[in-house]
């Protein structure tokens, strides 16, 4: 049975005239009568009563209609998806994210992805360290990263979203927790929380801002994840230099503070360069076209 012979007889059934079915499907009517004819010798039962007056299903053919219009419609949901695919207008993008700028951007990202291009899915991979989303997008786990640069590897780009600066998170019973003006030496003799991970892009920058200060900062504790970073400084066992997108999420306790000296850190999207994923490309423009990026952002080659 050949796909046509079901959208002719569709259209037969559907009109009962073979002059009007042959009308609509823009072909002779002697060679739809003739394909109709096929059709029923190749079921072996007929599917039309055909008079002189008239044209009416039978049982049949009433089930073979039936049929014929899922079948069909299934067919054409199937091109139109085929076709979406391959614009970019749906699938699913794998994004994953730094355990801060889960905080700040990916509602940002998750609602103009939604509102856009409502039929691509995001696949959420929180809390992974700026090298483990590199190796993810060459190695293909990941299409998008939301990571804080430099990129580590080859075969990468990225571009800036936005510059945070470093906050200060102490216990709300610390001495710095109202003080009008904190800077970097005022944590000179603090013990510090830094995260356990080495590859930690937030320890760097904290650790860079304490060496502009003149010190080293004392590790009192060290902390998987940001979660238990904010626990920790909020029971009193030391201060924390965070991203300023912390304050997002704010945990009773805690205290941020805007720290004169402290620096900022940036954080970017990253994907692979020469990016062939259709979807892929079409979230990058669509963030692009929303505003995401930081208004100087120039796109970074590696």
């Amino acid at each position: 049975m050949e796909l046509r012979h079901l959208r002719y007889f569709a259209a037969v059934a559907e009109t009962c005239h073979f002059g009007r079915a042959a009308e609509r499907l823009h072909m002779a009517q002697p060679a739809l009568s003739q394909a109709i004819r096929q059709l029923e010798g190749e079921l072996g039962t007929p599917l039309l009563v055909r008079t002189t007056r008239q044209v009416r299903l039978t049982p049949a053919g009433e089930f073979l209609h039936k049929e014929a219009l899922r079948v069909l419609a299934s067919l054409d949901d199937s091109v139109r998806s085929v076709r979406r695919i391959a614009e970019g207008r749906k699938g699913v993008v794998r994004l994953g994210l730094t355990g801060t700028a889960a905080f700040g951007q990916l509602p940002r990202i998750a609602r103009i992805v939604k509102r856009e291009l409502p039929e691509v899915a995001l696949e959420i991979r929180a809390d992974l360290l700026t090298p483990a989303q590199c190796d993810g997008l060459r190695e293909g786990t990941l299409d998008l990263g939301v990571l804080r640069p430099p990129l580590t590897g080859e075969g990468l780009q990225s571009r800036e979203i936005e510059v945070e600066p470093l906050l200060l998170a102490v216990s709300a019973d610390h001495r710095l927790a109202s003080e009008p003006l904190v800077s970097m030496s005022d944590l000179r003799s603090e013990g510090f929380v830094l995260y356990g991970n080495r590859d930690s892009a937030v320890n760097d920058a904290a650790l860079r801002s304490c060496e502009r200060a003149g010190f080293a900062p004392r590790r009192e504790h060290e902390a998987p994840g940001t979660a238990v970073l904010l626990a920790l400084v909020a029971a009193g066992l030391g201060v924390a230099l965070v991203p300023g997108s912390v304050r997002a999420v704010p945990l009773a306790g805690v205290v941020f503070r805007e720290v004169t000296d402290a620096g900022s850190i940036s954080l970017a999207l990253a994907w692979r360069r020469g990016e062939a994923s259709p979807v892929t490309v079409s979230v990058v423009e669509t963030l692009v076209d929303a505003g995401l990026f930081a208004a100087e952002s120039a796109e970074v080659s590696r």
